[in-house]
């Protein structure tokens, strides 16, 4: 560390004073005093922790034994009061004025140093996992992801030559900080190769002052990396075992007989409607036969979400979750077609004035085969003729509704043969996009002889049901034998095809 007047020097090499050059090997919380630190333990009146009375005798003992090598380089360690200072009073702008916010005052009393939180092995809490009632330390320790961290500031006491231990000359060159998972930061860096850290002092008198921060650590050897290596994959194996004896080994299997279906899911975005801040209202119906936990919900709403232009559209992103979780009997299969459970669902949305309006309903079907899908669906809504109910619904909000949100495909309490809608006035207007995640789970897939029928649905893999599944794949050879005759109908010349035209038109 060097320094030089900036007010009278031209030169920077002509402005050295060499009394004030000073190089200093420092280690992990090595603890060197300042001058301002050894005038202020010399007294005893003052020491008032034990910390206080440790140092007071270590610098008797330096002082007997004159081994300091230090004069404006110090340090201040994790233990001392200038840590909780400077985490208490740091400030985020460069103006002298600042005024701390209410957020950083109450944000500066959460301590992230030295925190340790030990919970008994093999005890994990069921109970209480809402604290309806929190103190004002619980909400200190728990508002912010508390990562224990180790800090270490490098000084240095930059006043005038012969004139050292005032608290306002002392400046940080380095600070180093070590979380508990071992992530050390140095701020700033070490200079390698980067030129070197400028400090200009305050005051009347103004001097620059030049240092630099090299890491003289020695290598690893080998020998001590192979067994720092061998007991961090101790320790992981412990932690493995540990935790396989939490979770234990045995795979929970439903009952014979029965197909659990799991439904994870996701409301990705919706786009293409008229109005903004738009929420999704969602619905699983069970047909008869279907079961569910008791503790399942069948429903749920995402947030409110603020639209934006994405490819000239406007687009909201909800990225809103969701699971689902049922079952059913294989001796419940009904002898007609088995009903899949259908996602039912209706986007609203809510302006500044808190006018609510419905701006489309649709429905997905549940896949029937595991796997993950992306489905987008199109919507329409209820309308009615005339501008007298637009003009309501643009000033007022409100427009018409489904009393039963069934009936956007086929309400669940229709028992006739054939449904009218005939007079229902509807208009296509956006669309929303979901992202589902299928499981299944039965025994009978544990057969081996019919995991192999991978072209059978699950229903045959559980042993009913097999003219549906033929139905299905009638269905599927037809669309694909009208699809290969539309293609080659379009590779037909034209002329030929007139001529066919022609023909038949004679012949009537």
């Amino acid at each position: 560390m060097s320094t030089f007047d900036a007010t009278t020097s031209e030169n920077i090499t002509d402005g050295y004073r060499t009394d004030d050059q000073e190089e200093v090997e420092l280690g992990w919380q090595e603890k060197l005093f300042s001058q301002f630190e050894i005038d202020l333990y010399q007294n005893e009146h003052l020491c008032q922790s034990p910390l206080d009375c440790q140092y007071r005798n270590e610098i008797l003992r330096l002082e007997e034994t004159e081994e300091k090598k230090n004069r404006r380089i110090f340090t201040y360690t994790d233990f001392d009061r200038y840590t909780s200072t400077e985490e208490h009073s740091k400030i985020v702008t460069t103006s002298l004025m600042e005024i701390p916010s209410y957020l950083t005052e109450r944000m500066s009393h959460v301590r992230r140093r030295r925190q340790e939180h030990r919970m008994m092995e093999g005890k994990i809490p069921r109970s209480r996992l809402i604290t309806w009632e929190p103190t004002e330390e619980f909400v200190r320790s728990n508002h912010v992801l508390n990562t224990p961290v180790q800090t270490m500031y490098i000084m240095g006491d930059l006043g005038p030559y012969g004139k050292l231990g005032h608290r306002g000359d002392e400046y940080i060159l380095c600070t180093i900080k070590m979380d508990s998972n071992g992530v050390l930061s140095v701020k700033p860096d070490f200079n390698g190769c980067k030129a070197v850290y400028r400090i200009e002092t305050e005051g009347e008198k103004r001097d620059l002052w030049l240092y630099t921060v090299q890491n003289v650590s020695f290598d690893v050897k080998p020998e001590e990396q192979s067994r720092e290596k061998n007991l961090f994959k101790d320790l992981y194996n412990r932690h493995k075992e540990y935790l396989t004896t939490l979770v234990g080994d045995e795979f929970a299997t439903p009952p014979l007989g029965f197909l659990q279906l799991f439904v994870n899911g996701e409301v990705v975005s919706a786009h293409g409607f008229e109005y903004d801040n738009l929420y999704v209202h969602f619905l699983l119906e069970l047909p008869n036969n279907w079961t569910c936990p008791p503790s399942q919900q069948l429903s749920g709403v995402t947030q409110t979400c603020a639209t934006k232009v994405d490819d000239q559209e406007d687009v909201a992103y909800f990225s809103h979750p969701f699971n689902f979780e049922m079952s059913i009997r294989s001796e419940d299969q009904p002898e007609g077609f088995l009903q899949w459970p259908m996602l039912y669902f209706g986007v609203y949305s809510c302006d500044f004035w808190q006018r609510y309006r419905i701006e489309g309903y649709g429905y997905i079907d549940i896949p029937d085969r595991p796997g993950s899908y992306t489905k987008t669906c199109k919507t329409w809504r209820p309308i009615l003729p005339g501008t007298l109910a637009e003009m309501r619904r643009f000033f007022v909000g409100g427009a018409l509704e489904l009393e039963d949100t069934t009936y956007i495909r086929i309400p669940s309490t229709f028992k006739g043969e054939r449904l009218s809608r005939f007079g229902f006035r509807t208009e296509t207007i956006g669309t929303v996009t979901f992202r589902l995640h299928c499981m299944q789970q039965c025994r009978t897939f544990l057969d081996s002889s019919m995991a192999k029928k991978k072209s059978q649905n699950v229903l045959d893999r559980m042993g009913g049901l097999t003219h549906q599944a033929t139905f299905h794949s009638v269905l599927a050879a037809f669309e694909h034998s009208q699809h290969r005759m539309h293609e080659a109908r379009e590779n037909l010349p034209k002329d030929l095809l007139h001529t066919s035209a022609v023909l038949d038109a004679s012949r009537m």
